[in-house]
């Protein structure tokens, strides 16, 4: 019997629901140790010291966070910003569900777009316009006339 892959044990960055919520509160507060980083956890249940230094660890080993030795205790900060970490979560969605026809992940990208609020398509317009003017226009030498 052959049994499916689900797309946890297929994205490259899974996150488990506390390490995203360790990651929410380095990106506002870095440089926090394991004892800062449970006290800055909101919700109705606070994980244990033990289980929040488990998290930290899996995420150091996942190079998501890095490390400092501060006496006896590490203090963590994030070795990636949430727009890359976004992007490569985004990146590994459409690896596993690109069904080759790239218009198939433009016009979802472009509905999700849609969905967010009002404005989202009118940002993701804008940004269309300026990323085609770097292309043809690139940035010239500090200095230099075009």
């Amino acid at each position: 019997m052959t049994r499916n892959k689900s797309a946890s044990n297929v994205l490259n960055t899974n996150l488990g629901e506390l390490e995203l919520r360790v990651m929410e509160v380095l990106w506002k507060q870095p440089q926090l140790d394991a004892r800062q980083v449970r006290e800055s956890l909101e919700g109705i249940r606070t994980p244990s010291l033990s289980t929040v230094q488990s998290a930290l660890e899996r995420l150091y080993r996942k190079s998501w966070v890095d490390r400092s030795k501060q006496g006896h205790a590490y203090t963590y900060q994030p070795a990636i910003s949430r727009g890359s970490l976004l992007g490569r979560m985004l990146g590994d969605v459409i690896q596993l569900l690109h069904d080759g026809r790239m218009e198939t992940i433009l016009s979802s990208f472009v509905q999700a777009a849609a969905d967010l609020d009002e404005t989202s398509l009118d940002s993701l317009e804008r940004m269309i316009q300026a990323r085609k003017q770097q292309i043809q226009n690139p940035a010239t030498e500090e200095g230099e006339q075009p």
